[in-house]
């Protein structure tokens, strides 16, 4: 049996070698056992050098929204900070990392962000209050707003529930269960904002499974401007927040078996229980 070219060892004799074509220099720093030269890999372990001494984006965001936060400790209440390229260019971070140090800031209450001319970062003034069933929205500005936006929700929801009834199908049913497992999750890691952030998006999609365009639309701007404008979720003195979340994590999971089995009686009992009977905080 004649051996493959490729295998040939390096030792042997120059004729058993095959003569380079014309014109095409040989590479006598290439073995023809097909082994890389020895620097070949050096850019590639240098990458990946590089790469485990860099810091991960969630750190950068870290310590980008601690630099920002430095200067919130130093600047009034309603003080304006800059426009976010000022503020990302003194943080020294990418634009995706800095979005993402905005969003810890604005989640920790400590920044709004107003747009147009004249815009910008400001510091936080002291938050507006909103009561949810148990526990308080701090939001960034516009209470009334909000709490109207969650009392028109709560009126809809029987009306799309109906609908969902009707119309939710097993895949819809599926991405149901998804926020509910969300729900449970935040439930565990005892993270408010993080539940009520994954009860809105089930509520969207108990929306969207409506065929009536206009209540559906109308519903997620209603979501919309509530979540956009929230900041935290804090606990009432009646009950701990934990106890809360976890009591609205089994209602909603019972509503969407209830939905599951088109069981209507229990669902619009359910949704009734649901509604939150908002009112503002002093």
């Amino acid at each position: 049996m004649t051996a493959r070219p490729d295998s040939a060892p390096d030792s042997l004799p120059q004729t058993t070698q095959k003569a380079a074509r014309p014109g095409v220099r040989s590479r006598p720093d290439l073995q023809r056992s097909g082994s890389r030269p020895p620097d070949a890999d050096a850019p590639r372990k240098a990458r990946r050098h590089g790469s485990a001494s860099r810091t991960p984006s969630s750190g950068r965001a870290e310590i980008a929204a601690e630099r920002v936060a430095s200067l919130i400790a130093a600047a009034e209440p309603g003080a304006r900070l800059g426009t976010k390229e000022e503020l990302r260019t003194l943080c020294e971070v990418s634009v995706g990392t800095f979005n993402e140090a905005l969003r810890l800031l604005q989640s920790r209450g400590l920044v709004t962000v107003k747009p147009g001319p004249g815009g910008g970062l400001f510091s936080a003034e002291q938050s507006p209050m909103v009561r949810l069933g148990n526990s308080v929205l701090a939001l960034d500005a516009q209470a009334a707003d909000v709490a109207n936006a969650v009392r028109i929700r709560d009126a809809l929801d029987p009306l799309l529930i109906e609908d969902a009834l009707w119309h939710a199908s097993p895949a819809d049913i599926a991405g149901l269960r998804f926020q509910i497992e969300a729900m449970e999750q935040a439930v565990g890691a005892e993270d408010s904002v993080a539940f009520v952030h994954a009860n809105w998006r089930l509520h969207a999609a108990i929306a969207a499974i409506s065929p009536n365009a206009l209540l559906s639309s109308l519903y997620s701007s209603l979501l919309e401007l509530i979540e956009s404008h929230t900041l935290s979720v804090l606990p009432t003195s009646e009950q701990p927040l934990g106890e809360y979340i976890a009591h609205r994590h089994t209602l909603h999971r019972d509503l969407v078996d209830a939905l599951d089995r088109r069981d209507r009686d229990a669902a619009l009992r359910l949704i009734r229980e649901h509604n939150t009977s908002l009112q503002a905080t002093e």
